[in-house]
C-alpha cells in the first residue's frame, strides 16, 4: 500500500468532523496539492483516523498525540468547562491505571510532567501529548496504553473528581487577569452571534462547582469516539511496527450507540449595523481596533486556493511594512499597527486592523493607520514594495524546503494539527517553494491587491472597539466620528523610499589566525585572530542548512554599579537605531530576502546577539553584526519607541500577582540593591543614550569577543568569514574582565513572610519561597540542587496539587548564578486562592520537614532521576546545546567538562545526599516568603 494512501476498507466508518470539515480521504481526494509522501494515514474500521510519519530530528524520539474533535463548544450552557474538566480526568484513573499513577509511570520511565506529559483543550478540539525520549518498543506500547485509556477506560470517580476540581478551578482563578478579560469582551463585541464568546474552555464557577463524576463521564462518552478522534505518531520509529501496535491497541474501541450533538457555531451577522466598545482597564495599553466581518469561503484546500491567499499575504504584508515605517519614526503617530485577515472558525471571515498608541493618542493613531489602509486599497502598491516582500517571502520558503529534511518532530506535529483543525494539506516546503516559483510571473502589483480585496472585508463602516485606561473625551461618538473623519480625509501620494546597497563589507585586511585546536571532548574547533577574538566551531548535520550564531561581547550586565545601576538599560533597544549608515528601517529594505538580522543585549558579563542564519547568508550576518559593533546607529526613534514603552511598562508592574512579584522580588532579596530595584518612571524617562554611550563604545571599541557557529556549514569558509569581519577589527582586549566588585550580590539576611500587594482579582494570590543558595562554582553541588528540585516538584505537585487541589502548578527553581560570586537561590513558586496562604504554607513547611527528616523514597528518586538522564541524553540532539557548549568554550571551558560528566554526577546522587542538601539549603525557617495578596486584603495569619 502506498504510505500516502488511505486505508480504503475503513474509509466507509468516515464521518464529517464536528468543525464541518470532511473525512480526511476526502480533503486529500479532494485537493491538487500532494501530500508529504512519506505521511502514512490510515483509518481502523472503527473511524479511528491515524497518522504515522518517521522521522529521526531529534534521533532516537518521537512525538504521540491523540485528538479528539471535541471542545467547549460542543458543551451545553450546563457543561460548560465539562471538556476541559474530562482533560484534567484523563490523568485521575482509569481500568487498568489508579488514580495518581499515570504521571508516576511515566515520571519512571523518563518523562516529566508539563515539559512531556501534556494535553490541552480549545473551543474545537482536545489534545493529549507524550514525547517520548526514546525510540524502544516498550515505551511506545506504555504511550499507546495509555492514549486507550483516556479514550475508553477513565472512571471519573466522585472523590478524584472533587480533588481535581480544586486544580481546574485553581487554573481558571489564575488565568482571570485584566488581558482575560480585555480578550473575552473583545470577541463578544467582535462575533456577538456566534458561539464561542459563551463557551470559553475555561468554563464557569457555577457549572465546575456543579460537575460530578456522573456528568462528566456522560460528556466523555458521548464525545470520545473513534470516528472523532485523530491519532498521530511522529517519530524514530518503523512504520509498520507503530501501524501493527495501533491496530492491536484501538480496534476494540468502539463508539457509544448515543448520537452525537451536532456542533452549533452560531452565526455572523453580515448586514449588522456599526457599533463602538469601549473597554477600560488601568492596565491595559491603548488601543483600537477596527472589524468587520464577512462569509467564509469553505473552498477546499487546493493549488488555486493558495495561489490567492500568497497574493492576499503579500498584500497584507506590504500594508503592515508602510505601517513598520511609520512607527519607526522619531515622533510616531503609533507604537504599533497591523492589518490582517482570518477566519472565524467556518462561519465568516474578519478582517481587523488594529492600533497600539500612546497614552491619549489613539485619534492621530487612528487617523495614520486609517490613511495607509485607504491608500494601499485605492492605489495598489509599487513594484518595489512588491519585490521586498517577495524577497522575504521567497527566503522563508527556500530556507524551509532547505531544512526539509530535518524539520523536527514537533514541527511535522504542527503540520498535522493544522491538517485536522482547518484542512490544510500536509504538503512538503519543497513543494511549497516549487509552486512560489511557478507563480512568481503572476505575482504583480494588480494581482496582489486584487487578491488582497477578495479575501478582505471592507472596514468602511468597522466595528470599531477601544482599550484602555481612560474612555476618550466624546466616548464612544468621539471614536465613531474620528473613523469617518479618517476614511473621508484627502490622501497624498507617498513612495517609499529607494533601496540602498549595504553600505558595509570591508572592515580592513582579513584577520590572521594564531591559535587552532580541536578541545578534546566534543571536538569543539577553536580558533584565535592575532586580534584577540576568539572563534568555535561545531559542524553537524542536525538541522540541515542551518548556522546558529551567537556573539559575545565583554560588559554585560556586570557594567551596571551601584552608583550606575542602569549602565546598561538602553542596550537591547540600540538595534532600532540602526547602523551609522543604515537605519533599522532602511536595513528592512537592504536585507530583504536574506535570512540574517540584528539583536544585541546584556547577558550575565558580556554582551550577546544570538541569531540563526544559512550558510549562504553567514558572511551578511557577520558583517552585520561586525557593522553594528563598529559603527552603530544611536538614532533618536529608538529612544522613542523607549520612552514610549514606560507608560504601558508601569501600568501593568502591580496589574497581577506575578507582575507585582516579578517587579519587586529582586528588590526585596537583594535588600534594595539599586541594580535590582525598580526606579520610579521619571528615572528611565530621563534616560538618554548619551547617558551610557561612552561605558559601551568603550566595550564594543575594545571587549573582548567570543564567536560561537553551530550547524551546516564548512568549516574552512566559515573560519575565512570571520577574517574578514570581526577579525579584521582593531585589536582588542584578550579576556572578558573580571570585575569583581560588580559580582558582589547579597541575599537578604530577612526571612520569614513579606507581603507584596496586587490590584488582581481579590481571590488571587502568589507565593513564592527563596532559599538563599550560592553560586554554580561546584558542579557536583549545582547537579545535586538540580536534582534536588525535580524531586521538590514531585513533592509539592503530590502534596498541593494532587491531594490538596489548592493549585493548578506549583513551581520549584535552583538558580545558581555563574555572574554573581557566591549568589543563588532556590525558588518555590505557588499560586494559591486568597484564603488558602495559610493552609498551603503549612503544607510546604510540611513537605520540606519531611525532605529534610528522612531520605527521598527510592520511587521518588527514580521519576526525578530519569526525566534529567533522558533530556541529557538527548541534548546533543539539538544545536541548542551545542551552541551553548561551544559560545564560551575557549573563555569558559570548564561548561564543556562539566556537561560531559553531568550523567556521571546525577547517577551518583543517592537519597541521603538529598536529604542532606534539604537540610544543607532549605532549612526550616531559612527562607524569605515573598507573598502577592489583594491590594486590600488584610495580611493573613500564618503558622
Amino acid at each position: 500500500m502506498d504510505p500516502a494512501t488511505p486505508v480504503a476498507a475503513a474509509a466507509t466508518h468516515a464521518k464529517p468532523s464536528q468543525s464541518g470539515l470532511p473525512p480526511f480521504e476526502q480533503m486529500l481526494a479532494q485537493s491538487d496539492l500532494p501530500p508529504d509522501p512519506a505521511m502514512r494515514f490510515g483509518r481502523l474500521p472503527n473511524g479511528l483516523s491515524y497518522v504515522i510519519r518517521p522521522n529521526a530530528t531529534p534521533a532516537g524520539t518521537a512525538e504521540v498525540r491523540l485528538r479528539f474533535d471535541v471542545g467547549s463548544l460542543d458543551e451545553s450552557a450546563e457543561e460548560q468547562g465539562y471538556a476541559h474538566f474530562v482533560e484534567h480526568m484523563a490523568f485521575n484513573g482509569s481500568t487498568n491505571v489508579p488514580e495518581g499513577e499515570m504521571i508516576a509511570l511515566l515520571e519512571r520511565k523518563g518523562l516529566a510532567f508539563g515539559a512531556d506529559t501534556n494535553a490541552s483543550t480549545g473551543f474545537v478540539s482536545t489534545t493529549y501529548k507524550l514525547s517520548l525520549p526514546r525510540n524502544d518498543a516498550d515505551l511506545l506500547d506504555t504511550a499507546l496504553m495509555l492514549m486507550r485509556e483516556t479514550a475508553s477506560e477513565l472512571t471519573f470517580n466522585d472523590a478524584a473528581v472533587d480533588r481535581e476540581r480544586g486544580i481546574v478551578l485553581s487554573e481558571r482563578r489564575e488565568g482571570n487577569t485584566y488581558g482575560f478579560v480585555n480578550f473575552v469582551d473583545k470577541i463578544a463585541f467582535e462575533s456577538p452571534d456566534a458561539s464561542y464568546p459563551d463557551r470559553l474552555p475555561i468554563g464557569t464557577l457555577e457549572t465546575l462547582n456543579a460537575a460530578n463524576g456522573t456528568n462528566l463521564k456522560a460528556f466523555w462518552q458521548r464525545n470520545y469516539r473513534p470516528e472523532m478522534a485523530q491519532l498521530m505518531v511522529i517519530g524514530d520509529f518503523a512504520p509498520d511496527a507503530v501501524e501493527a501496535e495501533i491496530r492491536k491497541r484501538f480496534a476494540s474501541w468502539q463508539a457509544p450507540d448515543a448520537p452525537v450533538t451536532q456542533r452549533s457555531y452560531g452565526t455572523v451577522d453580515l448586514a449588522r449595523e456599526p457599533a463602538v466598545d469601549i473597554h477600560l482597564n488601568p492596565a491595559l495599553p491603548e488601543n483600537v481596533t477596527v472589524t468587520r466581518q464577512g462569509a467564509f469561503d469553505p473552498a477546499p484546500d487546493t493549488l488555486e486556493k493558495r495561489k490567492q491567499d500568497v497574493l492576499a499575504y503579500l498584500g497584507h504584508a506590504i500594508i503592515n511594512r508602510r505601517l513598520v515605517r511609520l512607527a519607526r519614526q522619531e515622533e510616531p503617530p503609533f507604537k504599533s499597527a497591523s492589518i490582517g485577515s482570518e477566519d472565524v472558525f467556518r462561519i465568516g471571515r474578519i478582517t481587523r486592523l488594529s492600533v497600539n498608541t500612546t497614552e491619549g493618542g489613539w485619534e492621530r493613531g487612528l487617523t495614520a493607520a486609517a490613511t495607509e489602509y485607504r491608500r494601499a486599497m485605492a492605489g495598489g502598491f509599487s513594484q518595489a514594495e512588491v519585490a521586498e516582500q517577495v524577497a522575504k517571502f521567497r527566503t522563508s520558503l527556500e530556507d524551509a524546503a532547505a531544512g526539509e529534511a530535518t524539520r523536527s518532530n514537533r514541527a511535522l506535529i504542527a503540520v498535522l494539527e493544522d491538517f485536522f483543525d482547518e484542512g490544510k494539506v500536509p504538503t512538503l516546503p519543497s513543494t511549497g517553494l516549487d509552486r512560489f516559483n511557478e507563480l512568481s510571473s503572476e505575482i504583480t502589483p494588480e494581482n496582489v491587491l486584487a487578491a488582497l480585496k477578495k479575501v478582505s472585508v471592507p472596514l468602511d463602516n468597522g466595528m470599531l472597539r477601544f482599550s484602555g485606561k481612560t474612555e476618550p473625551t466624546g466616548g464612544a461618538g468621539a471614536i465613531r466620528a474620528a473613523w469617518v473623519n479618517a476614511m473621508q480625509a484627502p490622501m497624498t501620494d507617498v513612495s517609499p523610499p529607494e533601496a540602498e546597497s549595504f553600505a558595509y563589507g570591508d572592515f580592513g585586511p582579513a584577520g590572521t589566525v594564531v591559535s587552532d585546536v580541536r578541545e578534546p571532548i566534543y571536538g569543539i574547533r577553536t580558533i584565535t585572530f592575532a586580534n584577540n577574538v576568539r572563534l568555535n566551531l561545531k559542524t553537524n548535520d542536525l538541522s540541515k542548512d542551518r548556522v546558529f550564531v551567537r556573539v559575545s561581547l565583554d560588559g554585560g550586565y556586570l557594567l551596571s554599579t551601584r552608583d550606575n545601576p542602569r549602565a546598561v538599560e538602553l542596550v537591547p533597544w540600540m538595534p532600532r537605531g540602526g547602523l551609522g549608515k543604515h537605519s533599522a528601517d532602511e536595513l528592512d529594505s537592504i536585507l530583504a530576502g536574506k535570512s540574517v538580522a540584528l539583536d544585541f543585549g546584556p547577558a550575565g558579563d558580556s554582551f550577546v546577539s544570538t541569531r540563526v542564519t544559512t550558510p549562504r547568508d553567514l558572511d551578511l550576518q557577520l558583517q552585520l553584526l561586525t557593522a553594528f559593533v563598529t559603527d552603530p546607529g544611536w538614532r533618536p526613534e529608538a529612544i522613542s519607541a523607549y520612552r514610549n514603552s514606560l507608560p504601558d511598562r508601569f501600568a501593568r508592574m502591580e496589574a497581577t500577582p506575578s507582575a507585582a512579584m516579578s517587579t519587586h522580588q529582586l528588590a526585596v532579596i537583594a535588600d534594595g540593591d539599586p541594580r535590582f530595584t525598580t526606579a520610579p518612571i521619571e528615572f528611565y524617562q530621563a534616560l538618554d543614550f548619551s547617558d551610557g554611550r561612552e561605558a559601551i563604545t568603550d566595550r564594543l571599541d575594545h571587549g573582548a569577543i567570543e564567536i560561537a557557529l553551530v550547524g551546516d556549514f564548512d568549516e574552512d569558509a566559515a573560519i575565512a568569514d570571520v577574517a574578514r569581519t570581526f577579525g579584521a577589527l582593531p585589536e582588542r582586549e584578550a579576556e572578558f574582565r573580571d570585575r569583581t566588585a560588580a559580582r558582589e550580590r547579597s541575599f537578604t539576611a530577612r526571612r520569614g513572610p513579606v507581603f507584596l500587594r496586587h490590584d488582581g482579582e481579590p481571590d488571587q494570590a502568589l507565593i513564592r519561597v527563596f532559599f538563599p543558595t550560592t553560586d554554580d562554582a561546584d558542579p557536583e553541588l549545582t547537579a545535586t540542587l538540580e536534582l534536588l528540585e525535580a524531586v521538590t516538584q514531585i513533592e509539592l505537585n503530590q502534596e498541593i496539587r494532587e491531594k490538596l487541589g489548592q493549585t493548578y502548578s506549583p513551581g520549584v527553581g535552583s538558580s545558581m548564578s555563574r555572574t554573581y560570586d557566591d549568589f543563588g537561590f532556590f525558588l518555590l513558586n505557588i499560586g494559591v486562592d486568597m484564603s488558602q496562604v495559610p493552609a498551603t504554607m503549612a503544607e510546604v513547611d510540611s513537605t520540606l520537614a519531611t525532605m529534610r527528616d528522612a531520605p527521598v523514597p527510592d520511587d521518588i528518586l527514580q521519576r526525578a532521576r530519569q526525566p534529567l538522564l533522558e533530556k541529557y541524553d538527548n541534548a546533543l540532539k539539538t544545536n541548542g546545546t551545542w551552541l551553548n557548549l561551544a559560545d564560551r568554550a575557549q573563555s569558559q571551558p570548564d561548561r564543556v567538562e562539566r556537561f560531559a560528566q553531568y550523567r556521571t554526577r546525577i547517577m551518583s546522587i543517592t537519597a541521603e545526599d538529598l536529604q542532606a542538601a534539604a537540610r544543607r539549603w532549605l532549612p526550616e525557617g531559612g527562607s524569605v516568603d515573598l507573598i502577592a495578596i489583594p491590594r486590600a486584603a488584610a495580611e493573613p495569619d500564618l503558622p
